[in-house]
């Protein structure tokens, strides 16, 4: 039987359809200049799975083998709800969790991490903090059919068709982004949306309209 997380889930059926500062070895950044590589990228918070109580994976997640060469942009297609502070953040990774494990019959949470609509920075699957901070080695998420082996994948709590995140939510987004390019060693040109790869509206419109400011901000703050 095939396995049930090589396949894209449909859309939440919403719409029918961190902590400290650390510092990771140097990272030379595919096509930046020498100046760029040289500078060091700040750790966000981003709390881990313990931290928001996650459950345990049905079974232990893989490794790829091999770095990532991309990141991937997801919105949640959940309501545009405040989903404010910790609480309410930590409450959504569960929300998405359980869709993921209960509904779709995978191991795990599908994405590598997760943002509230408040700039929480949350780990998705087990084991993503860790192997980000070691900067090799990738999780194998459930995000993105034919790229999760090879792609980080970011969720962002919202629907992003017809309104941009909040600007809280982009400026965790553009760090976060900015942080695993530098320990993974990624180009600011490798992100993508999740309709790159997929026939899918996600990130919806309006937030993958901004894409490629999302690659400059990043590249500004590398």
């Amino acid at each position: 039987m095939p396995n049930p997380e090589n396949f894209a889930m449909p859309r939440r059926r919403f719409l029918a359809s961190a902590a400290g500062v650390g510092i990771g070895a140097g990272a030379v950044i595919i096509g930046a200049s020498p100046a760029a590589q040289a500078a060091i990228v700040p750790q966000p918070n981003i709390f881990d799975c313990a931290a928001w109580g996650a459950r345990p994976p049905s079974s232990p997640v893989s490794l790829a083998g091999n770095n990532p060469n991309k990141i991937i942009v997801h919105h949640t297609a959940f309501a545009n709800t405040p989903d404010s502070g910790t609480s309410g953040s930590f409450a959504i990774a569960h929300e998405i969790q359980d869709l993921h494990m209960d509904t779709n019959g995978w191991i795990d949470t599908g994405q590598h991490f997760t943002i509230s609509r408040s700039g929480i920075i949350m780990e998705g699957r087990h084991r993503s903090m860790e192997r980000l901070l070691a900067g090799s080695n990738m999780v194998v998420g459930a995000h993105t059919v034919g790229q999760n082996t090879q792609g980080i994948g970011i969720e962002n709590n919202g629907t992003y068709t017809s309104v941009a995140p909040p600007s809280i939510l982009y400026a965790s987004l553009v760090s976060l982004c900015s942080f695993i390019c530098y320990k993974y060693g990624l180009s600011p040109n490798a992100i993508y949306g999740h309709r790159d790869f997929n026939s899918t509206e996600c990130p919806g419109d309006k937030l993958y309209a901004m894409l490629p400011q999302l690659r400059k901000d990043t590249a500004a703050r590398m």
